[in-house]
């Protein structure tokens, strides 16, 4: 694969991006006392993180789409590290609230830049690989970044974090600088191609499974903890240690996904990945208390979540050839709106049922995007034969 070293650097940044808009679930009781707010406040700084990636970031890039791809890399992930600079100051809660923003807004742009940066430094036929690659980056920052950086906030503040992540970011922005060439669109990219996206029904199919699946992982994964509670007699430090095999896990999915999406077609992935989501929710309901069943459940649940992604996104870049920044901006805003959906559906499912419930809940969510996985992928192979038969006919 063509420029590895500079694909693993934008993964590096990834890391550190998703590693700031996390951190703060595990530090969020110290950030609340020191602001002098509640914790549903202090959650707070996690949701207009969330918004604003999903809702600024793709105006913005749509905004933008013209402007060489290398200098608006820099530019918002410029930003970003500035941001984590200001963090430092004695700000008031409302004050922290904008810095939020602005880190949402900048490093949802820079992530999606990230990925369609990568799928150019690339050949073709390794597009899927080099998200998987980006991809892993953010899912590390689950793994490693957010329990190492709540170990060291608990050390020595949480405000040192932030200034720690930024001076960490400035090694990669300077390789980005020196590594990533210039990118600008062939061809000038006006505001009705990129609305001609919206209407591309095959387009909005796909962004409704992303919707769906991720909303469907979120369900159950946002309350595992109670989950694992109660179907388990496990400790607080065994959950910790089964949740970091869960993530090392979503680790290894977002790499085996992107490298079998360049093996065997993004569908194929896709749609692998979306049946042994549903399949290992249904068998949620079967592992009764047998440790070692859930264990393996749970990994596989994992594994066959994260790898979706990559092949998603190479999805999506092959139905919007000419603009994919937009299309990869709308998904991932898509997927920080399931993030939402799953969390809320799956508070509705605790306070009217049990907590017990929510593997059902979660799979009439991936069910639906498996559904929509079949009509999308069969009329698509109906519409190349057709194609193909007429291109015949015309040879004839």
């Amino acid at each position: 694969m063509k420029n590895k070293g500079t694909i693993y650097i934008l993964a590096l940044a990834v890391f550190l991006i998703g590693t700031i808009e996390y951190i703060i679930t595990g530090i969020i009781a110290m950030m609340a006392t020191d602001l002098g707010v509640s914790t549903a406040e202090a959650g707070m700084l996690v949701t207009v993180f969330a918004l604003a990636a999903a809702i600024v970031a793709p105006i913005l890039i749509a905004a933008t789409i013209n402007v060489d791809r290398r200098k608006l890399l820099l530019l918002t992930f410029g930003v970003f590290i500035a941001s984590n600079g200001i963090m430092m100051l004695d700000l008031s809660y409302e004050a922290m609230i904008w810095i939020r923003i602005i880190q949402g807004a900048s490093g949802g742009m820079t992530t999606v830049v990230a990925m369609a940066v990568a799928t150019r430094l690339v050949e073709n036929e390794k597009r899927g690989n080099a998200i998987g690659i980006i991809l892993m980056g953010l899912s590390s920052s689950l793994v490693l970044g957010v329990p190492i950086g709540t170990f060291f906030s608990e050390m020595f503040g949480w405000r040192i974090l932030f200034i720690v992540i930024g001076l960490l970011s400035v090694a990669p922005f300077l390789i980005i600088y020196k590594k990533v060439p210039s990118i600008r669109e062939q061809e000038k990219v006006t505001a009705g191609m990129q609305l001609s996206i919206l209407k591309n029904k095959s387009i909005l199919i796909a962004l409704m499974m992303s919707l769906l699946y991720v909303g469907g992982y979120a369900t159950l994964f946002t309350y595992i903890t109670p989950f694992l509670q109660t179907t388990s007699s496990l400790t607080m430090t065994e959950i910790s240690l089964i949740l970091f095999l869960a993530g090392i896990c979503s680790f290894i999915g977002s790499k085996l996904g992107g490298q079998l999406a360049d093996a065997r077609g993004s569908k194929f992935t896709i749609f692998l990945g979306l049946v042994l989501q549903g399949l290992t929710l249904l068998l949620f309901a079967v592992t009764g208390a047998h440790l070692i069943l859930l264990i393996l459940v749970l990994m596989i649940f994992m594994l066959a979540t994260w790898s979706i992604s990559p092949a998603q996104q190479l999805y999506l870049v092959t139905l919007a050839p000419r603009s994919p920044d937009i299309a990869l901006s709308l998904n991932t805003s898509f997927i920080q709106f399931g993030f939402a959906l799953g969390s809320g559906l799956g508070g509705l499912v605790i306070s009217r049922s049990s907590v017990l419930a929510l593997n059902w809940a979660g799979f009439v969510a991936v069910g639906l995007a498996v559904l929509l996985a079949v009509l999308q992928f069969r009329g698509a192979s109906t519409r190349q034969g057709v194609a193909a038969s007429a291109q015949e006919i015309n040879t004839q």
